[in-house]
Parts: C-alpha cells; structure tokens; sequence
C-alpha cells in the first residue's frame, strides 16, 4: 500500500507482521473496525470468538503452549469490560498477552462518547502496564513496546486501548516504526559470584528443594528444569496450581516439602500456595533463598520468613537457570536418596485407585478420567486441559500430557473451552484432551461454535456431578451437610448442546464405556463432548499414611 494510504490501522498490522504475529483471537465491535479492514491486506489469522473474555482467555493458552506472546483484540467499552475478568487468570499464570482494545476517540473524551470508560485504569490492577495510545504515529511503537513488556521479566498480561481516530487518521510519512529489538524481552544479566555463593549454600543442605513457579510449567520449561536437577542433584519442583502443596497432580508432595531444611525459590511467590511459608506446610527452621525478577516478591518473601532468608539475587528466571546449569556443567552428580525420596512422594497414588470395580450410574471420577491416559500417550505431543473445581483436580491427579494448561493459581474456572480451541490452533497436529466440570461447560460453551466454524476437533469431557461441587464440599466441610444452598445444578446433557453447534456428543453412564466413546469422539474429528455421569467427590487429598 502506497505510504500516503496508510493510517493507524495499517501500522498496527505492519507492526504485528514485524513482529512475527500470524493469529490474534477477536470479537467484532465498533472501535476495532479500522484493524479489521486493515487486515484484508495481511497474512494475520482473526480466530473470531463468541465472547470477549474467551478471546483473553485463547490468547493465555496459545502464549503458554508456543511461548510467543498471545493477542486479544476486542472492542472498546463493554467489550473491554468483558475481556478483564481473563487477565487474573492469565497474570496469575505468568502469561504473555496483550490484550487490544478499542476505544473512544480521543477527540471526543470528557464529551459522553459512545461506551466512553477509563480502560486504562479499569485493567490496570491485573496487568503489567496499561495505557491509551494517544497519536497515530505512536500505534506501532506502542504495540512494540506492549509486546516487550508482557515478554520481560515475569512474563504476564498487558493492556493497549487504541481509539478509533488513532487508528482512522493518516500515518505521517515520517513516522517511525519499530525496529527487530524494539519487540525483545528485556533481557538480565546475573552476578556469578552472587550465585554460586547460594548454589553452595544450597547444595551444603542435607534435604534441599527447589521450587520454580507457573513460568516454568511448558512443555520446554520442564525439559529445562530436568536439566537443572540433572546438573545441581537438587529436586526441582514446579507449582502452578491452585492447590499449592496440596496439588493432587504432585501426589504426596505436602509430606516432602515439610521435610525440606532449605528451599530456593526460583520465580516461585511465598504465597496462599506456599501456605505462606510457614509450619505446618514448612518446619519453622527451614531456609530460604530467592532469585526473582521483581523486587516486590522478594520484599514479600523478606516479610514473610525475616532472617531464614539467607540471600537473594533478583534475575530473570530463565537467565538464572541456564547460569546454574552452566555453573555445573563439569560436574558429575548422582541421583541422591533424597531425590529419589522425592519423586517417590509426587508419583504416589493410592493403590485402591486401581482397584475400582466396574460401575453404571454415576461412575467415580477417576472412571471417568483415569482410561484417557491411553488416549493421551497415543500422541508423542498431547495437551491436556484442567479446567474446573473438584473435577479438574481429579483429571490433574489422574491424567498426564508432555503440554498441560490448567486454570492455575488464579483458581478461576470457565476457560476449558476457550484454552483447548486455542491449543487446537497453536497445535494443529496433536491430541488434545479437555476435562471441565458441569458448572464449568456454562461459561462458554457458545465457544463450540466458534470450533466448529474454524473446523477445530477435539475431546472434551465433562464431569456431571449436577452441582457445583467445590463449593458444595466447602459448605459440607465448614457448615454442615444440612447447610447446603446455591449449589445444585441439573444433571443436563451438555453433550447435546455439543452435537447443537454442530459438533460430536455421546451421553456416558457405564465406566466401561469412557474409552470407546472417547475413541470414538476422537474419530469423529469434530468438536466433541462427552457428558459422564460421576459421583459429587470432594478432591483427592493424596497421604500415604
């Protein structure tokens, strides 16, 4: 297009093809129409969703399993508004997004424009920074810098409104435009004095852990974090759930991390999930040392354990990894007993798990979920998605995947579908298995269609329980089992609303029949659901003793 044709909408799009960007997850709306026009010229995908806070929430898990950074653009005003709720979640998971939103003209504010709001401030508490492009030569030097910030650092959400006499009005012929480093994470260097000072206070603990947070819980990022064990002898540990110590996917962890005399925090917040580092879930003795990007987590972690914090390097995670690594890169180390003593703790699961007779009616959840892992190990490059209370914990206990996507530390659920449509499109060619309660199915189940629109197949499976479970456990647990209210849910067939959209659906109440109707649904190669009839089980709570 001839130079003097451009306006910011061009700019932006130019701005996403320099910087490798080739999907963007959407909803139409008044104030985004300019990119829409402007993306007829491109090579750029639109994934069009049904809801603004799915299109957020498809940008989280194309982010957590490619490691690029995921885009959301959504309308301005109440489309804005809709899209928030999906930044805690992804902030909470340490998720690269941007979230772009559409907006009232800067010509018009303080006048009563049309879904006139402050979006900035509105999205600011739950991003890493937030703000409303304010020139037309400025659009694609904004999105740049929006693209470095949710890479640097903790990786997490950011938010750019663009208003939409920003986007109309003509590009400068001068206008700058953002050059290969102007996308780049902001990269730290890492003192090695400084850090082989703490590997050795580490490494002098006769029972040492490492603990890394969500950051670290891809496919890749746990091929790395075997490599680090492999080189330091030390267990590493990845936490991103909701759970914390008590995350049925890490078995009897709880009993291990209790036993720890001295723990390095690796990107991993002292937090709820930690139960703040104090006793019972850590003995009062054990210490502390950190490597974190941000000051803040490290102030936290000085207020919460005071002087059992023995040193501190704030570094970017992965910069500090591939240091220690490198640190030990000479040296032969053994799996120790410890090790061992670990890894025996987190794969621990009770043995009667095993032993569950067949059943019709409403089937144990580990009947419904535990036969697809077979499913699972089919494909050298399957996803598994966790979403809901007490039955995504189950799956997260039960099921295993080289890329798993949960709702993570947020706790947040109702982002099933849109996490597995999302992990469709970033991964074409591999298996993909959801798992969501029945309360969950309702958030977004219109998502089926956008699935069946952009012919994108695979497996969801619902746990129909007929109520909201998590919540159901709490009020039997704290209140009584006679003080129970607002949780009970009809035992519908969502697998219907499936096969509405146009998709596959089969209804399943016979443990013996999970695995060919998930076989089945797989060869459909459509949007399936499979609705399984299970008993209302609080979640595992995983002891040896």
């Amino acid at each position: 297009m001839n130079a003097k044709n451009k306006n910011g909408a061009h700019a932006l799009i130019e701005a996403f093809e320099f910087a490798g960007i080739n999907k963007i997850f959407t909803l139409s709306g008044n104030h985004i129409m300019p990119v829409y026009d402007a993306i007829f010229d491109s090579k750029i995908d639109l994934i069009h969703t049904r809801h603004e806070a799915a299109a957020v929430h498809m940008a989280d898990s194309w982010a957590r399993l490619t490691g690029e950074v995921g885009i959301a653009m959504v309308t301005g005003g109440p489309g804005h508004a809709n899209a928030i709720s999906a930044l805690y979640t992804a902030a909470m998971a340490e998720s690269p997004v941007v979230l772009i939103s559409g907006h009232a003209p800067i010509g018009q504010i303080g006048k009563g424009a049309f879904q006139e709001m402050d979006q900035a401030a509105i999205a600011a508490p739950l991003t890493k920074a937030s703000w409303v492009c304010q020139k037309t030569e400025e659009v694609a030097l904004d999105i740049a810098k929006a693209i470095r910030i949710a890479k640097s650092g903790r990786p997490g959400p950011v938010h750019l409104s663009l208003p939409t006499d920003v986007l109309e009005s003509a590009l400068p012929i001068n206008a700058v435009m953002p050059t290969a480093s102007s996308f780049k994470a902001e990269s730290s260097s890492i003192n090695a004095a400084d850090l082989e000072k703490l590997i050795k206070q580490l490494k002098k603990s006769s029972k040492p852990l490492i603990l890394t947070g969500p950051l670290m819980q891809s496919k890749e990022g746990k091929a790395k974090l075997k490599t680090l064990e492999k080189a330091t002898g030390i267990p590493v540990i990845g936490m991103e759930s909701p759970r914390g110590i008590g995350d049925p996917s890490l078995g009897a962890f709880a009993e291990i991390l209790n036993q720890a005399d001295c723990i390095l925090l690796l990107g991993k917040k002292i937090d709820f999930t930690l139960k703040f580092a104090q006793s019972p879930g850590i003995q009062k003795d054990c210490r502390f040392l950190q490597i974190d990007p941000d000051m803040d987590e490290i102030e936290r972690a000085k207020r919460a354990v005071g002087d059992r914090l023995l040193q501190t390097i704030q570094a970017d995670i992965p910069v500090a990894i591939e240091s220690i690594i490198s640190l030990n890169k000479d040296q032969e180390v053994a799996t120790s007993d410890w090790q061992n003593i670990v890894w025996d703790a987190v794969a621990f699961r009770p043995k009667v798990w095993k032993e569950l007779p067949p059943k019709m009616g409403n089937i144990h959840p580990i009947q419904a979920l535990a036969p697809l892992q077979e499913i699972l190990d089919s494909h050298p490059d399957s996803v598994l998605i966790s979403d809901g209370g007490e039955i995504g914990q189950w799956a997260q206990a039960c099921l295993q995947a080289p890329n798993r996507v949960i709702n993570g530390v947020a706790g947040s659920i109702g982002a099933g579908l849109p996490f597995v449509i999302a992990a469709r499109v970033a991964k074409p060619n591999s298996l993909i298995i959801a798992v969501m309660g029945d309360g969950t199915f309702g958030f977004h189940s219109a998502e089926i269609d956008t699935a069946v629109r952009y012919k994108l197949p695979f497996l969801l499976v619902v746990g129909n329980d007929a109520r909201w479970n998590a919540e159901y456990q709490i009020q039997v647990r704290e209140y009584g089992q006679d003080r129970t209210i607002g949780c009970e849910l009809l035992p519908s067939h969502y697998e219907r609303v499936c096969t509405a959209f146009g998709g596959h659906g089969e209804f399943v109440n016979d443990s013996n029949e999970v695995l060919p109707a998930a076989k089945r649904a797989i060869t459909s190669n459509l949007p399936s659901c499979i609705n399984v009839l299970i008993d209302g089980l609080a979640a595992p709570n995983i002891k040896r003793s």
